[in-house]
């Protein structure tokens, strides 16, 4: 499991300060442990690499978290991505509003 410990102390041998200690903390706890670890091993392997990882501690913990894929989508954004209205992969039509259909995947 992934510490902010270990991540404070990549992050201040990369260059970042204690100024920013506090906020970077909270970003962290805001996330869930299995974000943690993903971030954690995600800076980690970019500092080994020589990859560019951000001084500012928040910056660099916000730029290396992986978006989640959208769990709704339009009807217009629906189509764009599968050329279908047709149900698949786990997406269901409905119409929650009664004016527009949306999907959502469950």
């Amino acid at each position: 499991m992934a510490r902010f410990e270990d991540l404070w102390q990549s992050l201040l041998q990369h260059g970042s300060s204690n100024y920013k200690r506090a906020a970077a903390e909270a970003e962290w706890n805001s996330y869930s442990p299995e974000q943690q670890q993903q971030i954690y091993t995600t800076i980690c392997q970019k500092l080994e690499q020589n990859k560019f990882v951000h001084y500012d501690p928040v910056q660099a913990i916000r730029d290396n978290i992986r978006k989640l894929a959208p769990k709704q989508l339009s009807y217009q954004e629906y189509y764009a991505r599968f050329g279908t209205t047709e149900e698949q992969d786990g997406w269901k039509m409905t119409n929650p509003t009664g004016n527009k259909v949306i999907y959502v995947k469950q």
